[in-house]
């Protein structure tokens, strides 16, 4: 009896604990390149192997190309194109395609590798200001999880709205 008082007090403590950290949000973390990046969890559908992907010809430099994901076409951007990290499309057997449902429409984000979810507390995300220059509109923080890695916190809506 004992021991079970005792359990109930730790999970006491624990709620206490959390509730102490604040509320969090959930992001799923990848690289590109040398840099870590992460989106909401709630904005991405999907994970998926790299399928066959089809050229698109005269498409934008970022777009890679369609594939079909169980009967229906998604279009392929390269995001690591995208932010103009390279000029070269890459793809190894870390990469992944990241299935996201953007402007009512499932787009595939090819990352170097996905890392893993995160879950930020508000004073564990920073504004993108404290990198000392004007961010991008699609990158809306800076999370500091504890363990010292730092994100690119990022908004897709500005990535396909031009």
């Amino acid at each position: 009896m004992k021991a079970l008082v005792s359990r109930r007090g730790e999970g006491r403590s624990a709620l206490q604990r959390a509730d102490e950290l604040g509320k969090r949000a959930e992001y799923l973390a990848f690289m590109l390149g040398t840099e870590a990046y992460a989106i909401q969890i709630g904005n991405i559908v999907e994970i998926l192997k790299p399928l066959p992907i089809t050229e698109v010809p005269r498409a934008d430099p970022e777009v890679v190309g369609v594939m079909s994901v169980r009967g229906r076409l998604v279009t392929v951007v390269d995001l690591k194109r995208r932010f103009r990290l390279t000029r070269s499309f890459t793809m190894d057997k870390k990469s992944r395609i990241l299935l996201v449902d953007a402007a009512d429409e499932l787009i595939g984000l090819l990352v170097d590798e996905v890392l893993q979810v995160y879950r930020l507390a508000e004073s564990e995300v920073e504004p993108p200001q404290v990198l000392g220059t004007e961010q991008p509109p699609h990158v809306v923080g800076i999370g500091r999880p504890a363990g010292g890695a730092v994100l690119l916190l990022l908004d897709l809506a500005p990535l396909f709205l031009d």
